[in-house]
């Protein structure tokens, strides 16, 4: 039986779920939202356990998506920072009501 009165998941909620619920990608949103700049060691220091293959592509498709800046520095050696962009830090609402729904069930 179908729900008569159910509209269908708009496109936007869809590719958001998409997105968030890539492994290990709330973690990353959580860990910039904490510290503000993070550079791929501090992540990989942070997020214990996830592999570098899989921390640079979820960066690369954070950043893709809007939600990551990616700022390199002219320095000797070089170095990459990421942080949230003004859609990331939206996106922080939505990971701290997670985390409130999250102890509240506990």
């Amino acid at each position: 039986m179908r729900c008569r009165s159910c509209r269908p998941l708009p496109e936007e909620v869809a590719r958001a779920a998409d997105l968030l619920g890539r492994r290990w990608a709330l973690a990353i949103l959580w860990a910039a939202a904490e510290a503000g700049a993070v550079r791929f060691n501090e992540f990989k220091q942070t997020l214990e356990g996830i592999p570098p293959r899989t921390l640079a592509a979820r960066l690369t498709e954070l950043e893709e998506a809007g939600v990551l800046e990616r700022r390199v520095f002219d320095t000797r050696p070089p170095h990459v920072e990421y942080r949230l962009t003004e859609a990331g830090r939206r996106l922080r609402y939505v990971v701290e009501a997670l985390n409130t729904w999250a102890a509240a069930s506990a």
